[in-house]
């Protein structure tokens, strides 16, 4: 059985959509008929990702090269989503990096990461979700 908020239509935000997991999951819900909003600050793979998704059967695909890590960002994201599709119904904060690092690095690094890895969890879930539960 599948979760009600997968039907066609529904929108769904990824961030980090545009490659990796979160690319294969907006492949299985664009097969789906589902409208989607990929998010990536890898500006250079948005375009082909989102024409993948159309060719797959998405209805609509937004792309945005979005700095998770960045609130405001994230707050201007909602704000074009809400307005072009009525709202989300579906959000994965996927977007992760690993720029490769070890416990010694400097703290400029280990901010970044942990901006992205943490904050960008902590962000998404913030900005998207009260307009989701309204």
């Amino acid at each position: 059985m599948t979760h009600p908020a997968f039907q066609s239509n529904a929108v769904a935000v990824i961030t980090g959509g545009a490659s990796g997991i979160g690319l294969a999951t907006a492949q299985r819900l664009a097969a789906m008929g589902l409208r989607l909003v990929i998010v990536d600050v890898r500006e250079a793979l948005l375009e082909p990702a989102a024409e993948q998704l159309r060719q797959m059967g998405a209805p609509e695909v937004m792309a945005s090269s979005t700095d998770v890590s960045d609130r405001e960002a994230l707050v201007e994201l909602e704000a074009l989503v809400a307005e072009r599709f009525g709202g989300t119904d579906i959000l994965m904060n996927n977007a992760g990096i690993q720029p490769g690092s070890t416990l010694l690095d400097d703290s400029e690094n280990w901010l970044r990461i942990l901006g992205v890895n943490l904050g960008g969890i902590v962000y998404g879930t913030q900005v998207f979700v009260p307009r989701m539960i309204e």
